[in-house]
């Protein structure tokens, strides 16, 4: 299928390309760019623009924008490696989550530096012994009057050293099923007892880090939503975080780079290069369903899984093409190394199966 765009939207791509290139310049192009470069001041730029909340609702600040603009845009950005880090997570998901969760107050208070690009967000939800099911988490945040305490453990927090707040899923109470007694608190990166240490991945980067709350304070005020029944909403959130583009051009660029250099006179090399361009196309489609309101609920699991397979297989191709060459170092060697963590984070594929098959299909447990 080929959507026929607006003439606006076309402009608005055509913009979004020019911004990609030149930020490529002079921030230098980044592979998974919304997840490993960071730019405060990049961030200012696209908040200049309004390209920071575009799809959020006006009366919440934002440009009230149809969510196919954020794709269009955020296509063109990650394509080129602009750096995204230091707004990405806010945009893509927590703001949606004040504005669906969060009181007056807390939206209020949040969402104007996140829409300047002055706020840089990490969320606080896998931990040592819960990945990808969020049910089994066990960091616990205790009532004391007006106050949270929190103790306990978070991993793989991107932009944690970074971040000026956290969204932190935690336990409240151990009463009910796995899925209750859940809570999602806003703890400031810079309150008493956080200790935040970066873990540095093979593939060099160390936006990755261990959180630990020791007896952390916060206001009971920074509880978002209902306290102990906060799994629908977190479930809510990562309808935002698996079913966007950045889950399927993380490595755009350097398909292209291989594509080109790829002997296509081999009909071997022909095929496979046929392969990846109709699962980009497909991907697409998903992820433009997404964008657009179209896919079922949950369906953003089965997007996931069949972008960031794509991703792995990209990451494949572009080993193959180069060969000794891609394991010299630079982008190259980064982006192999790397490709495991595709189908990984944002919830291992292999649970997501499970969320497909139960969810989505019905199918018994």
């Amino acid at each position: 299928m080929e959507f026929g765009w607006t003439l606006a939207q076309q402009r608005l791509r055509s913009e979004a390309e020019d911004v990609a290139r030149d930020a490529a310049q002079r921030y230098g192009p980044h592979p998974d760019s919304w997840i490993s470069a960071y730019s405060k001041a990049f961030a200012k730029e696209m908040a200049a623009r309004g390209w920071i909340g575009l799809s959020w609702p006006s009366s919440a600040g934002g440009g009230g924008r149809p969510g196919i603009e954020r794709m269009i845009i955020a296509e063109a950005l990650i394509r080129a490696g602009a750096p995204l880090g230091a707004f990405w997570f806010a945009d893509r998901q927590i703001g949606p989550s004040l504005i669906a969760f969060g009181t007056d107050e807390q939206r209020d208070r949040f969402l104007p530096p996140i829409l300047a690009g002055d706020h840089t967000w990490c969320i606080g939800m896998s931990e040592p012994d819960a990945g990808s099911d969020v049910a089994s988490l066990r960091i616990r945040a205790t009532r004391s009057g007006d106050t949270w305490v929190i103790r306990g453990q978070k991993i793989w927090t991107s932009f944690a050293a970074l971040a000026d707040y956290c969204y932190l899923i935690c336990r409240t109470s151990e009463e009910g099923p796995p899925h209750a007694g859940i809570s999602e608190i806003i703890v400031p990166m810079d309150a008493d007892g956080i200790d935040v240490r970066p873990i540095r991945d093979m593939a060099g980067g160390s936006h990755f880090c261990e959180v630990f709350f020791n007896d952390v304070e916060v206001p009971a005020a920074n509880l978002v939503g209902q306290e102990g029944a906060a799994f629908k909403q977190t479930m809510r959130q990562l309808e935002h975080e698996r079913g966007g583009i950045d889950r399927l051009v993380s490595n755009a660029r350097l398909y292209e780079l291989a594509r080109a250099r790829a002997d296509v006179t081999d009909p071997l090399i022909r095929q496979e290069i046929a392969r990846l361009e109709s699962t980009f196309r497909i991907g697409r489609l998903l992820v433009y369903r997404e964008a657009l309101g179209q896919a079922p609920q949950g369906f953003s699991a089965a997007t996931k899984c069949y972008c960031t397979a794509y991703e792995q297989a990209v990451a494949d191709f572009v080993g193959r093409v180069f060969g000794p060459h891609a394991v010299l170092g630079g982008d190259l060697a980064r982006g192999i190394a790397y490709a495991p963590a595709y189908t990984i984070m944002g919830g291992t594929s292999g649970v997501l199966h499970n969320v497909i098959g139960e969810r989505i299909l019905g199918l018994p447990r």
